[in-house]
């Protein structure tokens, strides 16, 4: 049984780091390409990354570029998500997924266990 469950997430304030992690169980990782969306209150899915190759090659949105990095642990199928200079828009509830892009349907998964980060101003 395929589960992801992201973790690491908490309230935070405007410019503050947050590490997010997800534990994969039920697949071996380093066979799939997986990366991170998340779902802001209100709004639609949107993509934020997806590593697509096991040379960390990396797709990510234009909006976390250069401030988001995605990276995975394949030995302990694990994936994270080192956030940095964070901003109110980037408040959402933030879910791992095994993915083949960064467009919003380009994630399977969708329903595991997502973690919340809120960014106050």
């Amino acid at each position: 049984q395929v589960q992801l469950v992201a973790s690491g997430g908490g309230s935070v304030q405007s410019g503050g780091s947050l590490r997010l992690s997800c534990a994969a169980s039920g697949f071996t990782l380093d066979y799939y390409a997986i990366g991170w969306f998340r779902r802001a209150p209100g709004k639609e899915r949107e993509g934020v990354s997806c590593i697509v190759s096991n040379d960390g090659s990396t797709l990510s949105a234009d909006s976390v570029q250069g401030r988001f990095t995605t990276s995975r642990d394949n030995h302990a199928n694990a994936l994270y998500l080192q956030m940095n200079r964070l901003q109110p828009e980037d408040t959402a509830v933030y879910y791992c997924a095994r993915c083949c892009g960064i467009g919003s349907a380009d994630y399977a998964d969708s329903r595991g266990q997502g973690t919340p980060v809120p960014v106050s101003s």
